[in-house]
């Protein structure tokens, strides 16, 4: 996962595996203070061969192994393991909490003083960032959700939503009163959470199926981490395969993958906050559901689209934008669709104010209420044919014509009326689940996912706060991999303060994009289970669809290689400690 978009505005640009990593040669090794101006071309590359040599013949990075041999070092002694420290070592005289304590300080200060000033806002906000390499020259055929797809929504709606739904449950569900005084808390939750149905839990859960602790919340107010250890058998580990499905729909474990789920996390927080204060005892499974079908009846019953139909300028951003992607590519000849759940008479409103009134000439098909997901999987569902009116007509379809509308259907008579397939074909959807996955892993189209968090997160990872945080993150974290082999009494309370600050480091960074849940993208180190999902069911991701209009359209995305965790020779935190070789490797060898 990858930028392929860079803000140029002349300073050098983050591209990976070049000017990247001499960044992370400058500021992680003692004498590399140099190295820091050297830019991203030959000149940059070859100053740091000429460094790297200069470290391989004073035995500090481990020389290529000849070829068809394999090789294996003697592991230095802790005083001589890396270029950073001119400290003297235990073995010289010097007590270990004073060498442990000069190691900490000597890279505390290269952390600081050789990053770069141009180090921050290199990311760009607009940017379309690639999971898997693809060309939009072999790109026919776009085709487009429509809620937060074609048409972003503002904030102001959740509020609507979660209003709406709560005075329901009072008024249909007789729930109490006092929750009258709860509104919407906008920056309470984020999407990807999961909801434990019967603990009442909504938590952060990362790609590997654990718990990132200090995340888990009941009601309002966070659970502790023993506690929910315990609840789940000692561990943080959730067996999510027997309690959810391929969605995320449970029975017991939901994930919240729609932006409109943002109210209902926001809801069902509240209820519970209000019951737990007041005393009173509720079932989960019957909350959760009142919960679930109030906010149900706000899209079903249409109260959603009445509130959008009537003051459109107030509720749907970016109209113009919208406008400018979709006829630059009718302009270049692509042929352009729409599937989406939502009415006829809604979109249509809709793409009248963004696009204008001629807007059906753009797209050679549209299809409304589709019931996506079951709109991939179920063949069942035959199209049929709406008049310019929107009511439903009885013929049988035979084939799919340019500017008619077409309600639910499913994809297998899609593709046979109309040939798209495979990579020709590239699909755009916001939920992970209902718009991408199905398209990504059956029928073989390209996905690009809509990620209206990209843009606020991107721009807090650019600022100075951020990026010298984690920085020294992943400096304190390899220094406490290096030295753990001291385990005297002393040397035992340094690393635990260094894990102490390492912690509450990981707390700020968690903070600055959600002081409840963090980053959408990231728990304290992994990624999260959203994350996984994103990488696993597009091929782009970006903030909105107008980023397609930074690119040429026969532009080629090609992800970076991120390296794997045995093919990095240079993370920074290893350069940091100058860990080039494999602690205790000599007592390792015989593991194999």
């Amino acid at each position: 996962m990858a930028a392929v978009g860079f803000k140029a505005a002349g300073s050098g640009l983050w591209k990976g595996n070049g000017a990247g990593l001499q960044l992370a040669a400058a500021v992680f090794c003692q004498s590399c203070s140099s190295a820091a101006s050297s830019g991203p071309g030959e000149s940059g590359r070859a100053g740091w061969g000429q460094h790297r040599a200069q470290h391989q013949s004073a035995g500090q990075f481990p020389p290529p192994a000849a070829p068809g041999r394999a090789r294996r070092a003697a592991e230095p002694s802790p005083a001589a393991a890396g270029p950073l420290s001119s400290q003297p070592s235990p073995a010289e005289g010097a007590d270990t909490k004073s060498y442990l304590w000069a190691r900490y300080h000597e890279m505390k200060k290269l952390v600081y003083d050789l990053l770069p000033p141009g180090v921050c806002n290199l990311l760009n906000p607009a940017a379309i960032y690639a999971n898997n390499e693809i060309s939009l020259r072999d790109v026919e055929i776009y085709g487009f959700d429509y809620d937060y797809t074609l048409a972003q929504y503002s904030n102001l709606l959740h509020s609507m939503i979660f209003n709406t739904a709560r005075d329901i449950l009072i008024e249909q569900n007789k729930y109490p009163e006092g929750l009258k005084k709860y509104d919407y808390l906008p920056g309470f939750a984020i999407r990807g959470l999961h909801y434990d149905v019967q603990k009442s839990l909504l938590m952060k859960i990362d790609a590997f199926h654990y718990v990132q602790l200090g995340t888990a919340y009941r009601g309002l107010k966070p659970v502790p981490d023993e506690e929910v250890i315990e609840l789940y058998g000692g561990t943080q580990h959730i067996p999510l395969y027997q309690m959810s499905d391929f969605y995320g729909k449970g029975p017991s474990i939901k994930q919240f993958m729609d932006i409109f789920s943002l109210p209902e996390m926001t809801l069902l927080s509240s209820v519970i906050d209000y019951f737990i204060n007041h005393g009173i005892e509720f079932d989960q499974v019957h909350l959760y559901k009142d919960i679930s079908d109030a906010i149900k009846d706000v899209h079903v019953k249409g109260m959603m689209y009445k509130w959008i139909e009537k003051d459109m300028e107030k509720y749907i951003l970016h109209g113009d934008e919208t406008y400018a992607v979709l006829n630059r590519l009718v302009n270049l000849n692509k042929k352009l669709f729409l599937i989406t759940n939502s009415p006829f008479s809604f979109v249509d409103k809709g793409m009248k104010h963004m696009v204008g009134k001629n807007w059906r000439d753009l797209f050679d098909m549209v299809i409304v209420q589709a019931d996506k997901p079951t709109f991939f999987t179920d063949r069942r569902k035959p199209f049929r044919k709406l008049d310019d009116k929107g009511s439903l007509q009885w013929d049988k379809i035979n084939k799919l014509e340019k500017g008619k509308i077409y309600k639910q259907g499913n994809l297998f008579d899609f593709l046979r009326l109309t040939g798209w397939r495979g990579s020709k074909v590239l699909y755009f959807g916001d939920h992970l689940y209902s718009d991408l996955a199905d398209l990504m892993l059956r029928h073989g189209w390209r996905t690009g996912a809509i990620v209206p968090e990209l843009e606020p997160e991107i721009r807090i990872i650019n600022t100075e706060q951020y990026m010298h945080s984690l920085t020294w993150q992943q400096a304190l974290t390899g220094l406490l991999e290096r030295m753990q082999m001291y385990q005297d009494a002393e040397s035992k309370q340094v690393l635990l303060e260094w894990m102490q600050e390492r912690q509450e480091i990981r707390s700020l960074t968690k903070n600055l994009f959600n002081p409840q849940f963090g980053s959408i993208f990231r728990t304290f180190h992994n990624p999260t289970y959203f994350s996984r999902r994103l990488i696993r069911f597009s091929d782009i991701y970006m903030a909105s669809i107008s980023c397609l209009l930074n690119y040429d359209v026969n532009f080629t995305f090609f992800p970076r290689r991120t390296p794997l965790q045995h093919e990095a020779p240079l993370w920074m935190d290893q350069l940091c400690t100058g860990c080039m070789k494999t602690p205790f490797l000599e007592e390792m060898v015989h593991i194999r």
